[in-house]
């Protein structure tokens, strides 16, 4: 796509232009009456954000974990209007809690927080400030315990960090205490706001929103997670195989301060200690799974995830969602074509559109129609987006594919009919999902492909599906990865890039007030795009050992077969009319797993062996959708799919 800066520069001065007028006639036609007579659908840009009050307060956690002996105070940052205060109302709040305002930064440009000479904030990273501040609300940036200007230490999704932000909501509530400085006694109260409070953020800040939502705390009004982990389980492991290298404690010595390095060793000591790299399920990832809390959850939620998500995994915002569904909890999604992108970086003008109403309607209580909309808005194509009333859609039902052999070793077929038979493959882990895909017709040694026959209508898979493989390995440890693959040409956003499906361009578009330390223009951003002969639809991985629990993984014996249900990454796709859908089982997913002490081969018993698959329709829908067809595989060749994914980057970070 072709760089237009004219017409994104036209259409920010037509955005500010629009935006002054807006406000203008506001201001001179909004009289008392009338705002009586219509009731506001939109807050508007009247206050200034040039004389925005400025301050920092520190908030008494309740906590002492950096073991100084005095409670551990977190940094809370807020920019909020003026006026209000002086005309005696009280505004709602946006928070983002977050570990990256010193160490890393947010956002697509990785901004940090910046302070004047008196402490007080100048840049608050990303936009909501500079786009909210004006239209009546406060942004707090809260830096986690540990980080940047707080006390205590990083924990990682534990006590610590939730309490770092729920903390403030309780004190933006009037249960708790802040002061005015981080060791002084002097105390303050937010009697500026009305405690009704927003929490976004992208990544390790969409997690502490899920996790402070989990504590089911009053006046947390609205979540907005975008990218979130919602177990940290799932974040390190895959049914007790090894995601990455490194664990918890790694990652908060990334983060914490200079500090909190010097008093917090005993905590990174725990966390190693509670994060074997066996892959057991232990105390400690008990309390950080914010799924077995989800009944608690008060706040609405409006999810946002990349299907590609590679960072963190989109099995996350699955199984959240389902447990939000469980339990009735208002909810509203988008899922994008994207890797670990937010949305501001991908579909700027809808979302911060869409990001207005939906806390118009939930901060403020506009009646808007937005939770009249469609629960969800899915990328179908780069930058072409489809709503669906409900998600998944009604009509969305499990259907069970199985697997059968072919007139190929490795090459053979997925349909409904019952099987019988065995396939076998050797672990090999120099190669990833990308190798075994690009030669799904030919025979490798170390997969096995099933695929089915052209489908002569569209078929739509939304949410998460379920291998089961009863297996048999030569050695005493294996992996196990299960792969669904769309086959057939089309174009994706390159989510193996290393900007996972972006483009950044030199030109800005402006959201918001700026000030001189504080810019509301960001750098654009287009789709960057492949063109693909197959697609990864969804992935999932496991650990044989621990076939049984995952509490603890055991030793295999050699020659005896074990039965293992994967779960694969939740997503909504089309595959479309004469195109096909493949399942691969294969050993270790280079870069996405960590390989076994041992290269085992492993023979698959295809009579217990199946897809449980999410179709919308079911079972008649996938029978109508092959009906006419062949079974027959197509010809050997090679396909073209996107690179290996650049998975360098093993933290939840912006």
């Amino acid at each position: 796509m072709p760089i237009r800066t004219p017409i994104r520069t036209r259409f920010t001065i037509w955005r500010t232009l629009a935006t002054a007028a807006v406000t203008a006639l506001t201001a001179a036609f909004l009289t008392p009456a009338a705002a009586q007579a219509a009731p506001p659908r939109e807050s508007r840009p009247v206050y200034s954000y040039a004389h925005a009050v400025r301050e920092a307060v520190w908030v008494d956690t309740g906590l002492d974990e950096d073991g100084d002996g005095k409670k551990d105070r977190v940094a809370a940052d807020i920019v909020r209007p003026a006026e209000p205060a002086r005309q005696g109302r009280k505004v709602p709040v946006i928070m983002d809690a977050s570990p990256y305002y010193s160490c890393c930064g947010r956002g697509n440009e990785s901004q940090l927080k910046t302070y004047d000479a008196h402490g007080r904030v100048v840049q608050m990273p990303l936009f909501y400030d500079n786009y909210f501040v004006p239209r009546g609300y406060a942004v707090v940036g809260v830096d986690l315990a540990g980080t940047n200007r707080s006390d205590g230490c990083v924990d990682v999704g534990g006590r610590s960090d939730i309490q770092s932000a729920k903390a403030v909501v309780d004190w933006l509530n009037g249960r708790a205490r802040a002061y005015t400085t981080r060791t002084g006694t002097r105390t303050v109260k937010a009697s500026w706001t009305n405690g009704r409070t927003g929490m976004i953020g992208k990544s390790w800040d969409a997690t502490i929103a899920n996790g402070v939502a989990a504590t089911g705390v009053k006046g947390l009004k609205t979540i907005v997670p975008i990218s979130g982990i919602s177990s940290w389980y799932d974040y390190y492991f895959a049914q007790g195989a090894p995601l990455y290298d490194g664990g918890p404690d790694e990652l908060a010595g990334y983060v914490e301060s200079d500090g909190a390095q010097a008093h917090c060793a005993a905590v990174q000591k725990k966390l190693a200690d509670g994060s074997p790299r066996s892959g057991d399920w232990t105390r400690l990832w008990t309390e950080r799974n914010y799924v077995k809390d989800a009944a608690k959850v008060r706040a609405s939620v409006f999810l946002v995830h990349g299907m590609q998500d590679l960072n963190v995994r989109t099995k996350h915002f699955g199984q959240w969602w389902d447990a939000l569904a469980e339990h009735g909890v208002e909810r509203k999604i988008w899922l994008s074509q994207t890797g670990h992108v937010d949305p501001f970086d991908y579909r700027r003008g809808a979302w911060v559109d869409t990001l207005h109403r939906w806390f118009d309607h939930e901060l403020l209580g506009y009646h808007n129609g937005i939770d009249r909309e469609p629960m969800a808005d899915i990328e179908r194509h780069p930058d072409q987006w489809v709503t669906a009333k409900s998600w998944p859609p009604h009509g969305t039902r499990a259907t069970t594919l199985r697997p059968a052999p072919g007139t190929r070793p490795g090459v053979g077929t997925l349909g409904l009919g019952p099987a019988t038979g065995t396939e076998t493959f050797t672990d090999d882990p120099k190669l990833s999902e990308t190798d075994w895909a690009a030669h799904l017709a030919t025979p490798t040694p170390e997969k096995a492909g099933f695929i089915t026959a052209p489908f002569t209508r569209d078929l739509r898979l939304s949410g998460s599906s379920k291998v089961t493989v009863t297996a048999t390995p030569t050695t005493s440890s294996a992996h196990l990865s299960a792969v669904l693959v769309d086959l057939g040409p089309d174009t994706i956003r390159d989510y193996a890039d290393s900007a996972e499906g972006i483009t950044t361009l030199t030109d800005r578009t402006c959201w918001g007030r700026s000030t001189a330390g504080d810019s509301a223009c960001f750098k654009a951003t287009e789709a960057k795009t492949a063109k693909v002969d197959y697609t990864v639809v969804s992935r999932g991985w496991a650990d044989l050992g621990h076939y049984a629990s995952l509490d603890r993984g055991v030793p295999l014996t050699p020659g005896k077969a074990y039965t293992m249900t994967l779960d694969l990454a939740a997503t909504d796709h089309v595959i479309p009319k004469g195109h096909r859908l493949a399942l691969i089982v294969a050993g270790t997913d280079k870069d996405l797993i960590d390989p076994p002490a041992t290269k085992p081969t492993l023979t698959l018993d295809l009579s217990r062996t199946t897809a449980r698959v999410p179709l919308v329709g079911g079972t008649a829908a996938f029978a109508r959708a092959t009906s006419g067809s062949a079974s027959t595989a197509p010809a050997p060749r090679v396909w073209d799919g996107v690179g290996v994914p650049d998975t360098a980057r093993h933290i939840p970070a912006s």
